[in-house]
């Protein structure tokens, strides 16, 4: 009488352990990039100081963008790692890796204090969690759909719901510090807190993520020894389309971690109101991204996709001008809650279409290279750009017409997508 062995890869896991598991370590990375966005003018003053705070402003931004460059060498080198080696391991690297950078951008003492030592320490905290995020998404994407291929747009789509709670809590701090706090308490030693409380959030996700175990159909799979070679030479139409579904949704992702600095800054309301906004856009995304994914189960993605990309492309100038000409915290919630409105239904089935783009020997590395990419040409630098083109235009409309170019690639990638994918 023979005994079949079950091995731990054959297990079927438990669907909220995985979840969290994998979620956890996205949800750290879009906390700190929320807070660090959110807080951007404190920590424009405290590391990067100058006479004109135009200027100040745009080394901190430009110290947020530059980090996301190094986010494609990330992807290259924790997704191949992925692909060849395990999700579980590339899973485990990142969340160690956004722990030390977090750990650096909450102890390290200010520009006054040391000098140039901690603009410079505070860029190389943010480049390591750069690279860190670069591998995040595309293995704990394939983690997840290659263990529930069959709910694969439901629960990929909490991928992004962990997004919009991270923006949530990171509003929510923004919130409370600005009602609890002064401005010179918040300027001196308060914009740590949340940086803090993100660290509070990695010796977690690293337990949980110890105790899961590599999805049955990976194990089994035969790997590439080079899947770079292969996505490349053979797969590099794949990278492009799944690059251009995802750029109008990093596109608005940044917008949203944009708008305490635009509100503040170019539409001159306070600072409270600007994070009960990014509050309500967390709220949003973090409720309706999993629903839509459920909805998606049922009618198709295609159809939310569509519907959400060419409402956005109508609607967008349209809400920006109601802002700009009635500004008020009621418009700016209105703006920022349709923005996020729009985001959750295209976001939610968007992981599913990228991971059904690539074959699993290269769905780690294809995923993550193309969501970087775009999330470091689109979204990294889209605070920085908008930031540009209201001086050079003089207009605070210009981040509408960043978006709706944006609605355009992603309309050209999805006609392409679906003749593969639906």
């Amino acid at each position: 009488m023979s005994t079949t062995v079950q091995t731990p890869a054959a297990v079927k896991p438990n669907l909220y352990k995985t979840l969290f598991a994998t979620c956890v370590g996205n949800a750290l990375e879009w906390f700190d990039i929320a807070v660090y966005g959110f807080f951007a003018s404190y920590i424009a003053h405290a590391f990067f100081p100058t006479e004109d705070p135009s200027v100040s402003l745009l080394l901190t931004f430009g110290s947020f963008g530059v980090s996301f460059l190094i986010r494609p060498l990330g992807a290259i080198v924790l997704g191949a790692y992925a692909d060849r080696v395990g999700r579980k391991k590339a899973l485990l690297l990142s969340i160690m890796l956004m722990m030390v950078g977090g750990l650096i951008i909450t102890v390290m003492p200010t520009y006054s204090s040391i000098g140039v030592i901690a603009p410079i320490m505070i860029l190389l905290a943010r480049l390591i969690q750069g690279f860190s995020a670069g591998g995040e998404f595309g293995s704990s994407t394939a983690f997840l759909v290659e263990h529930f291929p069959e709910r694969r747009a439901f629960i990929a789509s909490w991928q992004f719901a962990t997004q919009g709670a991270s923006t949530l809590m990171a509003s929510a701090f923004g919130l409370g510090l600005t009602a609890w706090l002064t401005e010179a308490q918040i300027q001196e030693w308060g914009w740590r807190i949340p940086f803090a409380f993100g660290l509070l959030i990695g010796p977690v996700g690293l337990y949980i993520r110890r105790h899961v175990h590599e999805p049955a159909s990976f194990v089994s799979q035969e790997k590439h020894a080079a899947p770079l070679k292969t996505l490349m030479g053979q797969q590099k139409n794949l990278l492009l389309l799944a690059m251009g579904l995802m750029v109008i949704s990093t596109g608005v992702n940044y917008m949203l971690n944009y708008v305490p600095t635009y509100a503040t800054k170019n539409l001159h309301l306070p600072g409270s109101t600007a994070f009960t906004a990014t509050l309500v856009a967390g709220i949003i995304l973090t409720v309706v991204t999993p629903l839509m994914g459920l909805w998606a189960e049922k009618v198709g993605r295609l159809p939310l996709m569509w519907g959400s990309l060419i409402l956005l492309a109508v609607t967008i100038y349209p809400a920006f001008l109601l802002v700009v000409n009635h500004t008020n915290p009621t418009t700016l919630i209105l703006l920022v809650g349709w923005m996020a409105l729009l985001k959750s239904v295209y976001f939610s089935t968007v992981p599913s279409m990228m991971a059904d783009l690539f074959p699993m020997t290269t769905r780690a590395s294809g995923m993550a290279i193309s969501y970087n990419v775009a999330v470091t040409v689109f979204g990294g630098f889209a605070p920085l750009i908008c930031t540009l083109l209201i001086s050079l235009t003089g207009s605070s409309l210009a981040p509408s017409y960043y978006l709706m170019l944006l609605a355009l690639f992603s309309a050209i990638a999805l006609f392409h997508s679906q003749r593969r994918v639906r």
